[in-house]
């Protein structure tokens, strides 16, 4: 696989690197590659405006701080480039993650340190999801680089390196741009790099450097073309081999799609082993919507005990389990509960494939190695005939009464309903992530959420860059009540693109998935007038409706206009339920995860 930005007749075409669920279908007007441009446009900022454009960050979330104005000016002035300013560095963060996800690659802005620092904490999610994300920050005049001086916006010492050391741990590559001689070089390895790991990369320029021309930018960026990563094929034909005939050998082998199959551009690599082998394919929580849920052997969500019904006997009774990109940590082993031996494993990492707790197989890519493996591998439908006969179709839940107040398993019947090739679901953490599972997804719906990192008001910054990166999908975005209160601000800025994402609220009073691991008061949260608040943020500028329901039948009523005649229509619809209306997953995961928390110390 390859990334590149192709350049014909003048017109870039950004083209996803296949770090997101889309391809990218816009196209930006710029000069062709190469061409002279005058002194004074031969600027860092000019520069790293277009190459934003060229790789598919056609939109950039920012907070303007006095150290990054100057930039600003020059990423407003690129013609192919749309500068979002959010309410706070939290949520540009946090929709630069969002957009990476729909567009294979995101960016945002910050200032020196107080931005940076903010921001930092979804730069981490991003890290941790392995999503490309282009974090810049206006960093110091140059002429301070060196001296004792000490500037505002810091933690009072003459030391200008707390921001980078913090941004060493969650980024691939950082650059500290204080001299123009090397800007160029520093900020081309730094987007590269990140397109190339997948990871989030940070870039911080002077604020003295955007607007001054050098020789080095007197040419319009040549696109990037970025060298295919190469397996070792004397390593790839050895691990195809033991795998090959150890899935052979077995007698009812499973597959299972992990999250990281996102980052290693293997999902159609996956689906055709899937075909060849006849295998029952599951696929890991965190790699929900990687894997085609219309796919004639997909059997549901492989999450320990609380997987999708009859998903874990078939898994876990396997003589054979091949998980591609899998994240095994405390949250998806339900507190280190799986019912797995590594000696039945073939486990597909990104660049290393481990067979049956043996040898493993190093320099060999996961989308490499599965489309050779579907070469060499038997045909055996064993355990997807075992699946056939113990599957038993799942009821749906009972219509309420009459004025009966609403609950959330019927709530998600409805959502349910909503879905389509047309939309796309953000499941904020929480009892979300357990009811959102349970969703059925059509061809092309595409789903997120944020399972590895789990930080609480992910999914409202989420929700506006995925929005803005996929505009032919309307996003449904489930979010509870104690998430919502971290990071509501930014629904303003959802307004101000004019989106049309529908945000179902749901209201129960509380940190619901915290009381369910270990309870107390600390989990009581005081509750809003969310649909008076969001009118307050509405304000009669743009295009908003809100509604507040109770029952099934404003429910059905609610999710009718929103669909119909508020289409186009940014929608708001808190869902007010019982404190204690849980899924029964998350009552299970809870006590399994809070007994794996609360184990004592190793005798010493």
């Amino acid at each position: 696989m390859e990334t590149k930005v192709a350049i014909s007749n003048g017109t870039a075409k950004p083209i996803s690197n296949g770090v997101g669920t889309l391809s990218v279908t816009s196209c930006q007007a710029v000069h062709p590659a190469a061409q002279p441009v005058t002194t004074a446009q031969a600027t860092l900022g000019r520069h790293l405006a277009r190459r934003l454009v060229q790789v598919g960050a056609t939109d950039v979330f920012s907070v303007p701080g006095d150290f990054n104005l100057t930039l600003l000016d020059y990423l407003i002035a690129e013609p192919g480039l749309n500068l979002i300013g959010c309410c706070n560095e939290l949520n540009a963060g946090y929709a630069a993650d969002g957009y990476a996800r729909a567009r294979g690659v995101g960016a945002c802005v910050a200032t020196f340190t107080v931005g940076g620092l903010s921001i930092l904490n979804a730069i981490a999610g991003a890290y941790s999801e392995n999503l490309p994300v282009i974090c810049i920050v206006g960093g110091p005049n140059s002429n301070d680089y060196g001296t004792n001086r000490i500037l505002h916006h810091t933690i009072g010492l003459p030391d200008f390196s707390q921001e980078l050391r913090c941004f060493q741990t969650v980024t691939c590559y950082q650059a500290v741009v204080n001299n123009l001689e090397d800007a160029h070089e520093q900020i081309d390895t730094a987007i590269s790099t990140a397109l190339k790991e997948s990871k989030p990369v940070y870039i911080s320029i002077s604020c003295n450097l955007a607007g001054i021309p050098h020789p080095t930018f007197a040419v319009d960026p040549v696109p990037f073309f970025l060298s295919p990563r190469l397996s070792n094929k004397m390593n790839l034909e050895a691990a195809v081999e033991a795998c090959a005939d150890f899935l052979n050998k077995s007698v009812k082998p499973v597959m299972v799609g992990g999250p990281k199959l996102r980052s290693s551009k293997a999902q159609k690599a996956f689906v055709q082993l899937a075909n060849a082998s006849g295998y029952p394919i599951a696929v890991m929580p965190s790699g929900k919507g990687l894997v085609p849920e219309n796919h004639p052997h997909f059997i549901g969500t492989y999450w320990g005990a609380v997987s999708t019904t009859f998903c874990a006997e078939i898994v876990e009774s396997a003589d054979a389990y091949l998980f591609a990109g899998p994240i095994f940590n405390d949250y998806s082993s339900v507190g280190y509960s799986l019912l797995l031996k590594k000696e039945k494993s073939v486990i597909v990492l990104p660049d290393r494939v481990i067979v049956a707790n043996g040898p493993a197989f190093g320099c060999v890519l996961m989308s490499d190695f599965l489309r050779e493996l579907a070469k060499r591998v038997k045909c055996n439908t064993t355990a997807f005939d075992n699946y056939k006969r113990i599957f038993v179709p799942d009821g749906e839940p009972a219509s309420c009464d009459p004025d009966e107040p609403l609950r959330v398993n019927v709530l998600f019947k409805h959502i349910q309903a909503m879905l389509s090739g047309q939309t796309a679901v953000i499941a904020e953490t929480g009892d979300s992530w357990f009811n959102c599972q349970k969703l059925k997804l059509p061809q092309g719906c595409g789903y997120e959420f944020q399972m590895q990192y789990g930080s609480i008001g992910w999914s409202v910054g989420a929700t506006l860059g995925y929005a803005q990166a996929a505009k032919d999908k309307r996003i449904i975005a489930c979010i509870g009540d104690g998430s919502f209160q971290v990071t509501a601000q930014d629904v303003s800025t959802m307004l101000r693109c004019g989106q049309n994402s529908i945000i179902f609220l749901i209201n129960n009073g509380g940190y619901t998935i915290e009381v369910e691991i270990h309870d107390g008061p600390y989990n009581v949260i005081k509750n809003w007038n969310y649909t008076g608040l969001i009118d307050a943020i509405h304000n009669g500028e743009g295009k908003c409706w809100t509604s507040k329901v109770k029952t099934e039948e404003e429910l059905v009523k609610a999710i009718a206009k929103a669909t119909e005649e508020k289409k186009d229509c940014f929608c708001f619809i808190e869902v007010i339920v019982h404190k204690d209306d849980t899924s029964k997953e998350l009552l299970e995961w809870g006590s399994r995860v809070s007994a794996a928390n609360s184990r004592p110390p190793n005798p010493q």
